[in-house]
């Protein structure tokens, strides 16, 4: 269980990071294109992190902690 804290705490880091950028940037006023550009680009980001994170749940889970035994 101990190994699993680390992934997600940075995991969950970097989506409010992200999630905050996504909210600045729909609080200024104009560009719409931009936003909705922006927006998709940023939501395309979270959901690439949370499937990171699951990828690497289930890494921990079956016994490999060391992503360098692929290489």
């Amino acid at each position: 269980m101990k190994k699993l804290i680390a992934p997600i705490v940075i995991s969950l880091g970097l989506i409010a990071l992200l999630v905050g950028y996504l909210l600045l940037i729909f609080f200024i006023p104009g560009m719409i294109p931009l936003k909705i550009i922006l927006g998709l680009l940023y939501g395309a980001l979270i959901g690439v992190v949370i499937f990171v994170l699951a990828e690497r749940i289930k890494e921990i889970r079956s016994g490999e902690t060391d992503d360098l035994s692929q290489y």
